[in-house]
């Protein structure tokens, strides 16, 4: 049985944030982006902590490696659709497209490399962490939208995580290249 830890309570803690920040999102109130964005950057920090702790205590498990992963791109993913829903416009709708078709994408990719037992092939890379930086910046702005500098200043970073989406995701496609006509 795994042990239970506190990395591990992180990600749990993230996942339960989840369906808080989409209720508080559409709060009727002057305060509700404040507090999703909030309650987004929280889970966001919480992101950070979980592995950096992870690895530093030495507390990795394998239910760790799995949920991890898996908060990551539910809680991207619902973001990016509640602000596409929000905005109505094709600058905000095009970048979230392409992340989460690369979330599906890689997720297969790597279901795919785990079955061949190649999965530490396609391990996240310094292009994808820091993807994910800017990625939650961008959404932290767009969330909160307090003026239009901040709006622009977040759909700016949105497309250069898309960009950085790209990038990482033809990385991983790339290590991966060799075993797809073995």
């Amino acid at each position: 049985m795994q042990q239970f830890n506190i990395p591990i309570f992180l990600t749990l803690f993230r996942v339960i944030l989840i369906p808080c920040f989409i209720l508080t999102f559409y709060l009727p109130f002057h305060y509700s982006s404040s507090i999703t964005t909030l309650i987004f950057l929280i889970a966001a920090i919480t992101d950070w902590c979980d592995g950096f702790l992870a690895r530093r205590w030495k507390q990795t498990t394998r239910f760790g490696a799995f949920l991890d992963p898996v908060a990551d791109k539910i809680m991207i993913c619902s973001l990016l659709i509640l602000l596409t829903e929000y905005f109505h416009s094709w600058l905000i709708t095009l970048p979230s497209v392409i992340i989460i078709a690369r979330e599906i994408i890689i997720s297969a990719l790597r279901e795919w490399m785990a079955e061949i037992g190649k999965r530490n092939n396609i391990a996240v890379s310094l292009i994808g962490k820091i993807k994910t930086m800017i990625q939650m910046l961008s959404l932290i702005a767009l969330l909160w939208h307090p003026d239009t500098i901040i709006v622009y200043i977040g759909i700016i970073s949105l497309y250069i995580a898309t960009f950085l989406t790209f990038w990482s995701m033809f990385q991983y496609i790339i290590a991966a290249y060799n075993y797809f006509f073995c």
